[in-house]
This record gives structure tokens, sequence and C-alpha cells, in this order.
């Protein structure tokens, strides 16, 4: 009767959450103080709950931008950059046959963030430039993705994301700092981006054991911690009012 009742729970729990060693060790055997499961619950718990937030993360920003009809305050640089951390840690992912938990908030923000992208380029006339934009990311999505690219330039892709992350939101920093306001910035976006990239730095180290996964999260932390530290600075500025075109 036990092992009937088990079922159901170990098969969702199976492999999505735990190896079935684990959920012997915590429900068969009631070990509830096992460390190393327990690391591993909190681990696949963590990164399938980025995961599942990050489908939302960047949207208050897209529509920020929409209601706004602008993207003022918002650096194009940094955003494409970040564009170029998010792919490198996808493609590299994927290619290292990482887990889905351990990065699959990557490819919902990259799709957040190419959006944001177009929005910026488009609020700010060059509609043109933007669609020519998204035809020739998909293309070299698509090229990084097969089979074509030698693993030495996918982990150099990986290795790039340290200095895109910190250009970029040095980028979006200075320009804050030259505004004097964070413009259509997302407080929502940017403090679950600092929260998610917290969390990641323990997942990452947990679930791929890669140091170089593990560093692009700290350094990702830090500089959006520094982003964060704007918007409460900022908090009570306002961005001046979009300026009529002649």
């Amino acid at each position: 009767m036990a092992a009937e009742a088990d079922g159901p729970l170990k098969r969702v729990l199976v492999p999505l959450l735990l190896p079935e060693k684990c959920y012997d060790q915590i429900f068969v055997q009631w070990d509830l103080l096992h460390v190393p499961c327990l690391k591993i619950l909190l681990s696949k718990g963590l990164g399938l709950g980025i995961v599942a937030g990050s489908l939302l993360v960047k949207l208050p920003q897209v529509f920020k931008i929409l209601r706004a009809q602008s993207a003022e305050g918002l650096s194009l640089q940094s955003v494409m950059l970040e564009l170029v951390a998010l792919t490198g840690t996808m493609v590299y992912s994927i290619t290292n046959n990482f887990p889905f938990s351990s990065w699959g908030e990557a490819l919902f923000l990259m799709l957040q963030t190419v959006t944001i992208c177009f929005l910026t380029l488009h609020y700010s006339g060059q509609t043109v430039r933007g669609g020519i934009f998204l035809v020739s990311y998909a293309l070299v999505l698509l090229a990084l993705l097969s089979p074509l690219p030698p693993p030495s330039l996918i982990t150099l892709l990986q290795a790039s994301n340290v200095p895109a992350v910190v250009v970029g939101r040095l980028l979006q920093a200075a320009t804050n700092y030259r505004n004097g306001h964070t413009g259509q910035l997302s407080a929502v976006t940017v403090f679950l981006l600092f929260a998610g990239s917290l969390a990641r730095i323990f997942t990452s180290i947990q679930e791929t054991g890669d140091p170089l996964m593990a560093g692009t999260f700290v350094v990702s932390s830090l500089c959006n911690g520094l982003i964060a530290s704007q918007i409460l600075y900022y908090w009570n500025v306002k961005a001046p009012g979009k300026k009529k075109q002649q």
C-alpha cells in the first residue's frame, strides 16, 4: 500500500526535482535532514521557480515602454549586450547538455529582450532597422545552435558574458546618472533580475558545477545590484515628458 501511495508522488518528483536515490532517502527512509539531497531539492526548486518567473520578468518593462510609447532612459547598447550574454548562456548550456532548470530562463529572457530591442528602435524612429535586427539575430542564433560552430567558439561566447554584462550594466548606469533619472526602466524587472541572478549562483554551482557559469552570475548579480540601487536612489525623480515631434 505504501508503495502504491508513493507512486503518484514519485512520478511528480523523480526526476524533475530529485534523483530516485534522494527520493528514497527522504520519503522512504524519512531522512529529512539529508543535506546533499536537500541541496539538490532546493537547487531544482529554485531553478524551476526562476525559469517559471522568467516568463514574466521583463513584461513589466515591455508594457511600460508600450504605455509610454517611449524607451527613454533605456540604453540600447546595454540591452544589446544583455542579449549577447543571454544568448551565450543559452547556447553554451544547450551545447553542454545542462539541465533545463539550470538555464531555461535565458530562453524566455532572450525572447523578451529581443522585443525590448525592437521597441527601443521602433520608438526612436528606426522601425526598418528594428526589423533587420530581428531577422539578423534569428539567423545568427540558428547558426550558433547548428553543428557548425566549434566547441571553442561556444566556450568563448560564454566567456564573453562577463565583459558583456559589466559593460552593458555600466552603460545603463551611466545613462541613468547622465539623465538624473531612470526613465522607462521598470523597477519590477530590475529587482526580479537582481534576485534571479543571486539565486542562480547557487543553482549553477549545484547543478552544473561549471565555474564559468557561476562566475557569470556572480558578476551579473553585482551589476544588477548597481542598477537596483539607482532605481532606489532616483525613485522620486520623474522623467521629463515625451516631447512632441515637430
